[in-house]
């Protein structure tokens, strides 16, 4: 995964009140000590609600072929 890609949660994160599903952006990736992913999850209107360092195994990065193929 990479910078700005989209990411799903793999379980919900309750204490910053995001469910399993909740698609962020990765906006920052650690190297060190270990690899981890800063992502930011955002309301519809595009207002941060919460940014996060997950490790590899809270995420999943989202397909965006079907949608990049649609006119």
């Amino acid at each position: 995964m990479d910078l700005y890609d989209l990411v799903e949660l793999r379980d919900a994160v309750p204490e910053e009140n995001l469910p399993a599903g909740a698609v962020g952006t990765i906006v920052h990736v650690f190297h060190r000590p270990d690899l981890a992913y800063e992502v930011e999850f955002a309301d519809q209107d595009g207002r941060t609600l919460s940014t996060v360092a997950l490790t590899p195994d809270k995420i999943q990065q989202v397909d965006t072929t079907d949608a990049e193929q649609q006119p």
